[in-house]
Formats: C-alpha cells, sequence, structure tokens
C-alpha cells in the first residue's frame, strides 16, 4: 500500500500551497481554491497520521515506515515548490500586481506551514523509532540542520537509512513469522541469559537487544542472570548461582539452559562447577567468551601503576552504586579476564559431566569493523592475541562439546557488542536475531 500512500502524500503537501498561486493567476475562482483547499487540509491530516498503510511489521516498524515517507514527501513537495514559484515569478507580467504578492505570501506561509508539519512529524518519528540512525547522525543532523545543502546531504541520509532499515525488518518480519507460529524456540526447560562484564540487566536499556523479544514471539521462556556489573568471577558466580535456583524455583523447573556472553559465561562455568548449580543446569552456550583469558587484557593491566588502577577502580565503582551494583569491584572483574587467571580458573573448574556445554565466537575483521569502543581495539587486540572480536580472540572462546565462529564475507566482521545485538544494528549477511532463534531451536532439538 506504501507505492499508493506516498505518491498521494506528496500530491496534497504540492497542491494544498499551489491552490493559492492558481487562484492569483485567475486560473481558479477563489471560492473554488478555498473550498479545494479545505477538502486538502482534510487530506493533509490524515496523511499526518496515517502517511501509509503497512501491513505485516511491528508497530514501531509501522510509525518508523510513515516517519521516512513523511520526509520523502517533504523532500519532494520541497523542491517542487520552490521550481513552481520560481515559475510563478518568471513569468508574471508585471511586478506591480498586487495580487500576485499576496498569491505568493499566502503560498509561501501555507508551504512553510505544511512542510514543516510534515518533517516535524517525519524526524520525530524516525528519530524516535530507528535503531540504525545512530546517535551521530542524529546529532550531526541536528548541529547542521539550518546549514544549506548540507541540511539536505543529511536529510538524504536520514532517508536511506532508514528506509533500508523499514525494508530490512519487513523481510526479518516474514522470515519470523512462521517461526513464531511454530514455537519453534519453545523449549523444555527456560532460557537464562547471562551477561557480561560492565553491564546490568535492564528493561530500558536490554543487553541482549532485540533477541529476547523475537525468541519469546518463537516459544521461549526468558529470564536473566542480574548479576553486579563488575565483580570477580567468583563473586559473581555466588550470585549466579542463587539467581539459578531461584529462577528454577519461581517457575517451577527442573532445570535451566544457560545462553552467557563474555565473562557470564566464566561466572556460568563456576557456579556450576563449585556451587552446586550443576543440579540445576542442563546446558551452557557460551558466547565469545574469554575462556583462555584476554593477553590483550593482562598487558593493559600492567601498564598502568596501582595508583592509577586504583584510581579508575574508585571511579568506576562509584558510578556502578548509583545503577544499583552493592558492591561492584572493577579491578577483581578486570584482573579476572587476564590470560595468566584464566589459566589457573581451567585447572581448578572441571566441567559437570550432567551438563551440555558449547560455545559460540566472532570474527571482527578492522577497525570499522561494528561500533566504538570494539571497532577501535580490533587491530590492537590482534597484535597480543590474533583474530579477535575487539576484545576476546577466537581462540580464547572455545569450549565445550562443539564451537562455532561467525564470520561474515566482506570487511565488516562480527563484533563482541554485535553478538549480543547492543547496538541494535542490521548487519548485512548476519542476522542476529535469527541466529539465536536458531541456537533455542538446537536445544529444543536436542531435548533441552
Amino acid at each position: 500500500m506504501r507505492a499508493l500512500f506516498l505518491p498521494l502524500d506528496i500530491a496534497v503537501l504540492i497542491a494544498l500551497p499551489a491552490l493559492s498561486l492558481l487562484a492569483g493567476t485567475g486560473a481558479i475562482p477563489v471560492f473554488g481554491a478555498v473550498a479545494g483547499m479545505g477538502a486538502l487540509l482534510i487530506l493533509f491530516l490524515l496523511m499526518n497520521v496515517f502517511p501509509g498503510i503497512y501491513r505485516n511489521v511491528t508497530l514501531r516498524v509501522q510509525v518508523l515506515a510513515g516517519g521516512c515517507d513523511l520526509l520523502i514527501a517533504f523532500l519532494v513537495s520541497f523542491n517542487a515548490e520552490t521550481a513552481l514559484l520560481i515559475y510563478r515569478l518568471v513569468t508574471a507580467e508585471t511586478f506591480e500586481d498586487a495580487g500576485l504578492w499576496t498569491s505568493v505570501a499566502v503560498y509561501a506561509i501555507t508551504a512553510v506551514i505544511a512542510d514543516s508539519i510534515c518533517f516535524w512529524n517525519g524526524i520525530i518519528r524516525t528519530y524516535l523509532t530507528s535503531y540504525q540512525l545512530g546517535i551521530k547522525t542524529r546529532v550531526l543532523a541536528a548541529l547542521f540542520g539550518l546549514v544549506p545543502v548540507v541540511n539536505i546531504v543529511f536529510l538524504i541520509i536520514i532517508i536511506v537509512k532508514t528506509r533500508g532499515e523499514v525494508v530490512y525488518e519487513t523481510k526479518y518480519e516474514a522470515r519470523e513469522k512462521p517461526l513464531a507460529e511454530n514455537k519453534v524456540c519453545a523449549t523444555k526447560y527456560p532460557i537464562l541469559l547471562v551477561h557480561g562484564v560492565f553491564f546490568r540487566d535492564s528493561k530500558v536499556l536490554n543487553y541482549w537487544g532485540r533477541v529476547p523479544a523475537a525468541l519469546e514471539r518463537c516459544g521461549a521462556v526468558i529470564r536473566y542472570g542480574n548479576q553486579q556489573s563488575a565483580l570477580s568471577v567468583a563473586d559473581s558466580a555466588k550470585e549466579l548461582a542463587e539467581r539459578i535456583k531461584a529462577v528454577t524455583e519461581e517457575l517451577g523447573c527442573e532445570k535451566l539452559n544457560v545462553i552467557a556472553h563474555s565473562k557470564g559465561g566464566l561466572d556460568s562455568r563456576y557456579a556450576i562447577s563449585k556451587l552446586g548449580a550443576d543440579k540445576y543446569v542442563a546446558s551452557l552456550t557460551t558466547i565469545n567468551t574469554p575462556h583462555r583469558g584476554c593477553v590483550f587484557v593482562e598487558r593493559l593491566y600492567d601498564s598502568f601503576s596501582e595508583k592509577n588502577r586504583l584510581r579508575m577502580a574508585k571511579a568506576y565503582n562509584a558510578a556502578a552504586r548509583k545503577i544499583g551494583d552493592k558492591e561492584p569491584d572493577f579491578l577483581s572483574a578486570v584482573a579476572d579476564l587476564r590470560e595468566s587467571a584464566c589459566a589457573r580458573f581451567n585447572e581448578e573448574i572441571s566441567d559437570s559431566p550432567d551438563v551440555f556445554y558449547r560455545s559460540i565466537g566472532s570474527a571482527a575483521k578492522y577497525a570499522g569493523s561494528g561500533r566504538f569502543p570494539l571497532n577501535v581495539s580490533v587491530p590492537f587486540v590482534r597484535k597480543t592475541d590474533g583474530e579477535n572480536d575487539g576484545l576476546v580472540s577466537v581462540t580464547s572462546m572455545e569450549w565445550g562439546s562443539s564451537f562455532q565462529v561467525l564470520r561474515v564475507p566482506g570487511i565488516r566482521g562480527i563484533s563482541h557488542a554485535d553478538m549480543i545485538d547492543l547496538n541494535r544494528e542490521d548487519i548485512r549477511d548476519f542476522d542476529v536475531r535469527g541466529f539465536y532463534i536458531g541456537l533455542v531451536s538446537e536445544l529444543r532439538a536436542a531435548g533441552f
């Protein structure tokens, strides 16, 4: 239906001020112009509420698609209106005709008001609903909004990005629909998602991006680890073990399938092997976990004096307390990610024979892979650790009975943050939601 509505939106936006010019030339009676503008005003209000009809997509994508179409309508109509105004002035027989300037003034005022409403409606819709615009594009577009030519360039960038997002989401929804109808993620045991270091579980800004909602639509029961953002592995594992038991009691289930990212994988292994969580865990899937530690982190840690390490820890711990951590421990969290610490960890921690272990990893390719700051770190980590995701080496990610490394064609790569959809970024050749749906579907097929 978009193919029908967008030209109609453009036509309404152009015709609304154009009637005043036609009335000024005597081409149509003033009464006819007023009646026509009344009808167009109704269509104008409707187009700003319903820019088009967008089927088989979420409400967010419908709002986003409408915003994109309104911006396209604004861009086309603005140029058409400008051309029409220039033509009217060039073809005027005399500039001394008061009727000419009256019609031009009414035209300009009507065009500015109508275009402004359409533009701001579109901008607000896209700014509030787009995942792909990013903060940088939003800020730069706002800063250069009054700079001629540059503002048009940014408007085109916004249109291209949001239109691409609408197309991507429409195709994704079509792929997910049959999977959701068949409840392919309805596993025997619920899913516990365990976050990594320096983050907390939040409903406002979900660490796992769009993944949990997609899994739930496909039948999964989801809960979160809820451990503090920065503790030693042992302390995080203690919180996690308590959480695992509490969730099984809450849901009345025998066990859980744990999917853990980054340091969360180490926390989970410790809880399973040392703290009795093996009785409540059916499977552990680790995502980009530094099972053998990070050489880069070790060298960076050692490069700071104890005084500077304590200063950084004090600053982080103070900030972490403000977001809910009770006893954050920045230094212990970082220290446990070092290669030497993980070597000792692996000597002490043995896998439980009652738990199914598997691991997933990914590889970024260069400093442009992903978003800041993990994109910048890729070449630095490569020097010490080899192929990596911006933080963890691929060789460090492997654990359990199976290991899969995700790579994409071209130069983009998949970063540490991409693997949890932290930035809600659509990556060519990597459907993160589809990947997790497949991952959980495999657990279901395996009887977990």
